[in-house]
């Protein structure tokens, strides 16, 4: 399985039959490494295959994963810190904050659809993301917890932890099992998510005041956690990447892109924690 959300068109991209005297075929059904790989019939990292060339160079390890992936969400924090220090919230500055968060957020879109669509991973693109994803996420932490409930930010970082840790803990105990049919399940909820969402924002645009309702009470209580599923779906995927890399002695870059889906993912899902959270206290 290669993935690195959101570019689920990566995978199956190469779930092509090598010839049968190939020495990177493997039957499907075969196990490699801590678990199942029947996703394949032949090695996706092998040269030639349609991805980085496997080979060249050492193979990925699970420390180079955790690292890059410690150095994007590092970036991450550090700017949400200082977006949250130095652009403040109050009455006199809130649209200026709101303004730079705003095109934070764009410039962060815009530059993980360019390495989404990349054929090789540019830790550039990917750290420059994650510093612009900081910015947006600082201020709206920001807001959320001077306007509408104090504390809830801390509240949602262990929420995410907390969903992390379950989705590991199923991952590695075969609870669920990450296939083809799954990771399709996953990218058609979410497409079906993302337009009702879009819906929703052009309803509440053109005057329909709520929107569909996903805003408030028990149905945007609702959508969040669904949108959190949505996440902890992801998560999954990313989990079987790093596995699927590491087992097929994917290239050392191949960890940039595992860094790159997984924190992509986490910040889905602490953004979906934060709106339950906030939905919840409201309500109460």
């Amino acid at each position: 399985m290669r993935t690195s959300n959101p570019n689920l068109s990566r995978w199956s991209a190469t779930r092509g039959a090598a010839p049968a005297d190939s020495p990177t075929r493997r039957p499907v059904g075969a196990t490699v490494g801590a678990g199942p790989a029947d996703d394949y019939r032949s090695n996706p990292y092998a040269p030639g295959a349609g991805t980085l060339a496997g080979g060249a160079g050492k193979a990925v390890t699970m420390d180079d994963v955790l690292v890059r992936t410690g150095t994007t969400l590092g970036t991450v924090a550090l700017t949400a810190v200082i977006s949250w220090l130095l652009l403040p919230v109050d009455e006199a500055n809130l649209g200026r904050s709101y303004g730079l968060a705003l095109g934070a957020a764009l410039v962060a879109f815009v530059l993980s659809m360019i390495q989404a669509y990349k054929q090789t991973p540019s830790p550039a693109l990917i750290l420059g993301y994650a510093a612009f994803e900081g910015v947006f996420l600082g201020v709206l932490s920001s807001t959320v917890s001077t306007y509408l409930s104090p504390g809830v930010v801390v509240q949602a970082v262990l929420g995410t932890f907390a969903v992390s840790a379950a989705v590991l803990l199923a991952y590695r105990m075969r609870w669920i099992r990450v296939d083809r049919r799954f990771a399709g399940f996953v990218a058609s909820a979410a497409t079906g998510f993302l337009l009702l969402l879009a819906a929703d924002l052009l309803f509440s645009a053109f005057g329909a005041g709520n929107g569909l309702g996903f805003h408030s009470g028990g149905l945007g209580i609702l959508f969040a956690v669904i949108g959190i599923v949505l996440g902890a779906g992801f998560l999954a995927l990313d989990f079987k990447q790093v596995e699927d890399a590491i087992a097929y002695g994917a290239p050392r870059e191949e960890a940039w892109l595992a860094a790159f889906g997984l924190t992509t993912t986490l910040v889905w899902i602490y953004l979906e924690v934060l709106r339950v959270l906030t939905l919840f206290n409201s309500d109460n």
